[in-house]
């Protein structure tokens, strides 16, 4: 299957979200999720399992001690590629500030918007605005749907 092909169902997947509310560590669509509850819904909702259970974390878990996790597990799952190469459908990971680890994460559904689950807020579509964009410490691209999908 194409990468285009991919990417309009990771998308269509992704605003099937919207609208769910903000619950720390949840993944249940309109339930309510965070950015992890909503990237591993997704990918349940296009490949059928989920890549991995994640460890308990704390709603503010912005401290540089615990490590990249967020970032590790990507790489485990998804293509990285240079943040110069994103395209829609690729998942994105934004760091808080420069020192710190990726903690927070989005799709890209067009140049200039992603689908993320932000606290207040729910999943929603913003604007990749260059607050945003300057904040981008990882690109993926998922995995192509199998044929027939």
């Amino acid at each position: 299957m194409s990468d285009s092909v991919t990417a309009c169902a990771v998308i269509a997947e992704a605003e099937r979200w919207i609208g769910t509310p903000y619950r720390h560590q949840g993944r249940v669509q309109g339930v309510g999720c965070d950015c992890i509850g909503l990237l591993l819904g997704v990918w349940q909702g296009l490949y059928g399992y989920a890549p991995e259970t994640p460890q308990s974390y704390a709603a503010d878990w912005a401290d540089a001690e615990r490590g990249d996790s967020l970032l590790d597990a990507c790489r485990l799952h998804v293509a990285e590629k240079p943040v110069t190469d994103m395209a829609v459908g690729d998942l994105l990971l934004f760091r808080w500030r420069p020192h710190l680890p990726a903690r927070h994460a989005g799709i890209l559904t067009e140049r200039s918007r992603f689908i993320h689950a932000y606290e207040r807020a729910g999943v929603v579509s913003s604007p990749l605005v260059p607050s945003w964009r300057g904040r981008i410490a990882a690109v993926f691209s998922f995995p192509s749907l199998p044929a027939g999908d």
